[in-house]
């Protein structure tokens, strides 16, 4: 069938492209997905999707048509906290993993999955690896207390060649987006996501009150789903995608700099260890991150 169709409603430029529906979304990406598609259209889409940006009803349709071809993470029913990390670090240490060994720690069970999709950057398969922590090689359960990294590739192959497209065109795609509000998992789940520019968490609000999705939203740390450890930012909570703030942002100087490591995945592998080990203090952002996710947590494990 192919996807030109498509193609001609939302790739005539800015002010032309027309919005799909959220059924014809589903298509579309399922056809992606699939490879029925060549990389001639695979490249539009993403160029036409690049500038005429996404809408709610776009991206709960692309989330449908995931939803169908993704590998589910087995949680036993219980709220599983899922943590995206797919940019990594440049200028900040990237501290994904400490917040969720810190939130394993308080009993929950805790996915993070993510891939490289910048060479130059320091990815959180390299922290891991240096803090001891394997990925998956293939899909497990996950259990309260524990940890478990699923590479994109195990999730959706497909999902991780489309992130790839970025290496080529030097763009982000929808794909980008997507891996920021997926639940990976067969039961329920509290999303954690980030966004880096204002225009995003309106898009991204959106989705999550359509989709009735529990999350917690912040600005994130160089795009990492981790609030920054110099100054708390606001966070926002969905429940069953109803939106309320729950922190608001740190405003005025700082009173005092935390110390941070260097970038590198082994610094940064020793220094979470130091904190995990409490030889080095916890960010106070990052501790009031992981109280309201807790929060979050234990309400929707309460009974309705």
């Amino acid at each position: 069938m192919g996807i030109g169709n498509y193609i001609k409603v939302i790739g005539r430029g800015k002010d032309g492209a027309r919005s799909l529906t959220r059924e014809q979304s589903c298509d579309l990406l399922g056809q992606i997905l699939d490879g029925r598609v060549t990389d001639f259209e695979v490249g539009a889409f993403c160029l036409a999707m690049r500038i005429k940006g996404e809408t709610a009803q776009e991206m709960a349709g692309f989330l449908d048509a995931i939803d169908c071809r993704i590998s589910k993470v087995s949680s036993a029913g219980l709220p599983t906290v899922v943590l995206p990390s797919y940019n990594g670090a440049r200028k900040l240490p990237l501290l994904t993993p400490l917040l969720a060994l810190l939130l394993a720690r308080q009993g929950l069970a805790v996915l993070l999955h993510g891939m490289k999709t910048e060479a130059s950057r320091v990815g959180v398969q390299d922290v891991l690896a240096a803090l001891g922590t394997a990925a998956q090689t293939q899909i497990e359960s996950i259990t309260p207390g524990t940890l478990a990294f699923v590479p994109t590739a195990l999730l959706c192959p497909a999902l991780a060649r489309l992130l790839d497209v970025r290496r080529v065109t030097g763009l982000r795609n929808p794909a980008h987006s997507l891996v920021k509000l997926l639940n990976p998992c067969d039961g329920p789940a509290l999303l954690v996501s980030s966004y880096t520019h204002p225009e995003y968490a309106a898009s991204m609000g959106a989705t999550f009150h359509l989709m009735h999705s529990n999350a917690l939203l912040l600005r994130g740390t160089e795009g990492e789903a981790v609030a920054d450890p110099r100054r708390t930012p606001a966070m926002d909570a969905f429940v069953n995608g109803e939106l309320r703030r729950v922190q608001e942002q740190q405003d005025g100087a700082l009173g005092q700099v935390p110390s941070l490591p260097a970038v590198d995945a082994q610094s940064t592998a020793d220094w979470t260890q130091a904190v995990l080990d409490g030889h080095e203090p916890v960010p106070t952002p990052i501790a009031l991150q992981v109280a309201h996710i807790v929060r979050l947590s234990e309400q929707m494990a309460r009974p309705a």
